[in-house]
C-alpha cells in the first residue's frame, strides 16, 4: 500500500505525529510492534506543559478521568533528608498540574484516537527494513504472529520508536555495553505511604529515579542505575531478580523510600530496559525523520520525558504541514531548518540541564552539598523544577490554523 506518511512506533511521540498529521488531511500508516496495552519502562508523569496539546488530541477528557491526582508539590529523598517545595505553575494563572498515567493506559489512548482520526494502524507488525528509494520511502513489515510479510511505500516516514529498541538507523543502534551507561527499571506499587500531591527526586549512589502517583491508586517508582552499580547491587543480594537488587539499594540510602514503601506491595513484575542514551541525534536522514526519544531525549531524572517526546512529534508534525506543498516536491530543506530550530529553541537547554542534575544526584558528596542548600532555600527546588520546563508551555495553534509561534516563524526567515 502507499500513503503520504509512514510513522514507525505507536508511542506517544507516533501517534501524537500520527494523529496531528491525519488531522490535517494526510493519509497515514502507523506500524507498531507491540500489541496493547503494554507497560513499558517509564515515570509516567506528563507535565501540566502538555495538558493543551492533549486537549488539540482530544484525549484531554479521557486523560482527566484515568490519571492520577494532581503533583503540586515536588521532593527529595537523599540519605537520611527529605526536602519537599511547592511544584511550579504555568504562567497567567492557567490552574494547571501535571499527572501521571500507566503507559498501558496513555498509549492505548493515543493510538486509539489516531486510529479514529483516520490513521491505518498495523500492529502487531515490525518494520525489518525502511530504505529510501528515489522519491520514496520503502517499509517492510513482518507480522508478529503469522509472520506474513508486507511493504508500504510514502515520501516520508517519521521513525518515533524509542531510544530502547533495537535501531533502524545507524543514530538508534546502541553502543557496545559500558560500566557507566544507566539502565532503567519501574515498579508499581499499591498501599503507598507517599502523598498523593508529591512527585519526588530519588537520589543515591550510582543512579537516580522517582515516585509518583499514578492511575488506579498505585505509586510508580522508576530509577536509572550505572551498569556497574547494578552489578554490584545483585552481588549484594544473591538470588533476588534485578529490580528487587535496585530497591535494596535505594532503600539503604533513601529513608523517605523506605518509609513510603513500609507499608505497600508490588503489584505486578519489575520491568527493565535499556541503556538509555540521553542527548540529541541527527532530526532528519534525507526523507526520514525523527521524533520523540529517537531524536533526542534528557535524562528521565527531571520526568520529562513523555511530555518531551509529544512535543517534539508536535513540532515535526507542524513543520511536516506548513510546508506540505514543498515536501510534495521532494523540497525538504525548509521544513528541517524550521523543525531543527524549534527543536533546539524548546528542548536544548533542558537536556543540559537534565545531564548536570543527573550527575548531581549519582554522586553522593554533590547530592549533600546541594540537600544544604534546599534545606535553607527550598523555593530553589521550585526554581529547579521550572527550569526543567515545568512551566514552559509551548504556544499552540488554533485549531483551524496551524503555524509555528511568530517568533520563530521570522528567526527562520
Amino acid at each position: 500500500m502507499s500513503c503520504d506518511v509512514i510513522v514507525v512506533g505507536g508511542g506517544p511521540a507516533g501517534s501524537t505525529a500520527a494523529l496531528l498529521l491525519a488531522q490535517a488531511g494526510f493519509s497515514v500508516a502507523l506500524v507498531e510492534k507491540s500489541p496493547f496495552p503494554r507497560r513499558k519502562v517509564c515515570g509516567e508523569f506528563i507535565s501540566a506543559t502538555t495538558l493543551p496539546l492533549l486537549r488539540r488530541l482530544d484525549v484531554d477528557r479521557n486523560f482527566q478521568v484515568q490519571a492520577g491526582p494532581e503533583i503540586r508539590r515536588v521532593g527529595i529523598f537523599c540519605s537520611d533528608d527529605t526536602v519537599i517545595a511547592l511544584m511550579p505553575s504555568p504562567p497567567g494563572g492557567a490552574c494547571l498540574w501535571g499527572r501521571a498515567l500507566g503507559r498501558e493506559h496513555l498509549d492505548t489512548l493515543l493510538l486509539q484516537r489516531a486510529a479514529a482520526a483516520g490513521v491505518t494502524v498495523h500492529q502487531p507488525w515490525a518494520v525489518t527494513s525502511l530504505e529510501q528509494d528515489g522519491n520514496e520511502v520503502r517499509c517492510k513489515l513482518s507480522h508478529r504472529r503469522s509472520r506474513r510479510c508486507g511493504e508500504i511505500s510514502a515520501p516520508i516516514a517519521i521513525v518515533a520508536q524509542g531510544s530502547w529498541e533495537a535501531g533502524l538507523l545507524p543514530e538508534l543502534r546502541s553502543p557496545p555495553p559500558a560500566p557507566a551507561e544507566l539502565l532503567g527499571f519501574k515498579a508499581h506499587f499499591a498501599d503507598a505511604g507517599l502523598p498523593p500531591d508529591l512527585m519526588t527526586l530519588l537520589a543515591f549512589p550510582g543512579g537516580y529515579g522517582g515516585m509518583v502517583h499514578t492511575d488506579g491508586g498505585r505509586v510508580s517508582l522508576s530509577c536509572c542505575v550505572r551498569r556497574d552499580v547494578l552489578q554490584s547491587c545483585r552481588e549484594r543480594a544473591p538470588g533476588r531478580r534485578a529490580g528487587e537488587a535496585v530497591l535494596a539499594h535505594i532503600t539503604a540510602h533513601c529513608r523517605g523510600v523506605r518509609e513510603a514503601l513500609r507499608p505497600a506491595r508490588v503489584r505486578g513484575a519489575w520491568l527493565a530496559a535499556g541503556p538509555i542514551r540521553p542527548g540529541r541525534r541527527a532530526l532528519r536522514r534525507g526523507r526520514i525523520w525523527l521524533a520523540g526519544n529517537a531524536a533526542g531525549e534528557a535524562h528521565p531524572v527531571i520526568a520529562e520525558g513523555i511530555s518531551l517526546a509529544m512535543q517534539s512529534a508536535w513540532l515535526l508534525a507542524e513543520c511536516l504541514i506548513t510546508h506540505r506543498a514543498e515536501i510534495r516536491r521532494g523540497e525538504m530543506a525548509a521544513a528541517a531548518r524550521r523543525y531543527d530550530l524549534a527543536w533546539r529553541r524548546h528542548f536544548a537547554a533542558r537536556m543540559r540541564r537534565s545531564s548536570f542534575y543527573a550527575q548531581l544526584a549519582m554522586r553522593p558528596h554533590l547530592a549533600a552539598a546541594a540537600l544544604s542548600l534546599f534545606r535553607r532555600f527550598p523555593a530553589l527546588l521550585t526554581w529547579l523544577a521550572d527550569a526543567s520546563g515545568k512551566t514552559h508551555l509551548l504556544p499552540m495553534p488554533a485549531d483551524d490554523d496551524i503555524r509555528l509561534p511568530a517568533r520563530i516563524v521570522s528567526e527562520v526567515e
